[in-house]
């Protein structure tokens, strides 16, 4: 029996609206989960993020396998407990992480800088049907990660939901590599849910990851093997291409070659017009640094288009600007009545108080959008309330 239960479908597109069940609760979707990438979205205390009407958060394998390690923890009773969040956790399997030290970032792919310059790879010792040796950002001693060890970390952890080990390859890598890298991540996924079968928490659920690149037949072929397996849910991995028209292909792909009953969760993606999209394709959960990181640095999400649906708040014209970020926006940066100008001062100054505004708003903001999202597709309203929002509508 699947997790997910869909309650409403809209007739113009893939989309639908549901409930994902886990252990520790019900998560609406289709839904945006913020990262809380070492047991804290970043600035922010647990019950803020659950006040902004999120149901779900998402801890990093990776950094929390290096700091503060996965046995203290479980020592804390678990992730849960450790971090004060009572509502569903999902937890990534480190893969994009650690691939990230020898291929680059997003960002690196972006900006075209070089994927696998020497002080790239030399983070990466080896790549192997093991796993992959890697020296720690932290101390520069040698670890392992591995489909077990990912998998016995996620355990310790505890969350909710674990995604299966999987190496992460841009889209700048040719074919011949893509294909062989993504058979590897196969069998990295028959591993993991044989090690989850004896050891995993009962409970847990496991999403299997469909990686191939910009290829359709691979993503395809990919897609296929993963939802043969025995996984509760299926995340769409890896590069989705140059953009945003190739990841929406990609993602198409993917979709169109699993089952419907599954839920489908797309890693990495947080642009506003990506949500939407991607919501129209039939993803039911999304996760992406895009809201808190923009806080952080002095951008707020506005009901802008043309502008990314971004401003940037260090500009020097806010500098006298009596505004607030958005008008009849209920977050508190917006409610209480805090200025452009003074946001501007306060990011400026490295005052902590900024970003933490900042992210608050960028969280309300992307929320009220996901609720609008479910409630159009209960409603059979999808298509409009769509465009009104690429219009430059608020949510």
């Amino acid at each position: 029996m699947s997790a997910l239960q869909i309650l409403h479908r809209d007739p113009g597109s893939q989309a639908r609206a549901g409930v994902l069940r886990c252990s520790h609760g019900e998560i609406r979707t289709p839904a945006f989960v913020p990262l809380a990438t070492k047991g804290t979205v970043k600035g922010l205390e647990a019950r803020e993020v659950a006040a902004l009407g999120y149901d779900m958060v998402l801890g990093n394998t990776f950094h929390l396998f290096l700091d503060p390690g996965p046995d203290l923890v479980e020592h804390f009773g678990g992730l849960h407990d450790f971090m004060g969040w009572r509502q569903p956790i999902i937890t990534d399997s480190g893969g994009f992480q650690v691939f990230s030290m020898g291929y680059g970032t997003v960002a690196d792919e972006v900006k075209g800088r070089a994927p696998m310059g020497p002080d790239r790879m030399g983070r990466v010792v080896s790549i192997e049907e093991d796993g992959v040796r890697f020296r720690s950002y932290i101390d520069g001693s040698e670890r392992f990660l591995g489909p077990e060890t990912s998998m016995g970390v996620q355990a310790k952890l505890g969350s909710d939901i674990a995604l299966v080990f999987d190496e992460c390859t841009p889209f700048n890598i040719d074919r011949d590599y893509t294909a062989r890298s993504t058979e590897r991540t196969h069998r990295w996924l028959d591993r993991c849910l044989a090690w989850h079968d004896e050891h995993g928490p009962t409970g847990q659920l496991v999403y299997g990851i469909i990686q191939g690149g910009v290829y359709e037949d691979l993503r395809i072929e990919s897609a296929q093997q993963v939802a043969a397996r025995p996984v509760d849910g299926i995340a769409i991995g890896g590069s989705l291409g140059a953009d945003k028209a190739q990841m929406y292909e990609v993602v198409g792909w993917s979709i169109a070659a699993i089952d419907v009953a599954r839920p489908r969760h797309l890693l990495g993606i947080g642009d506003i017009d990506d949500l939407i999209r991607g919501v129209e394709l039939g993803v039911d959960t999304f996760d992406c640094a895009m809201p808190t990181r923009l806080g952080r640095h002095g951008v707020a999400i506005v009901p802008e288009p043309d502008q990314r649906w971004r401003v940037d708040l260090t500009a020097a014209r806010h500098r006298e600007d009596d505004a607030p970020i958005m008008e009849d926006c209920p977050c508190p940066a917006c409610r209480n009545g805090h200025s452009r100008g003074y946001l501007r001062y306060l990011v400026k100054n490295k005052e902590l108080t900024g970003a933490r505004l900042l992210t608050l708003h960028n969280l309300a903001y992307v929320a009220r959008l996901m609720a609008g999202l479910r409630g159009a597709i209960a409603a059979g309203t999808l298509g409009a309330y769509a465009a009104a929002q690429r219009a430059g509508a608020a949510p």
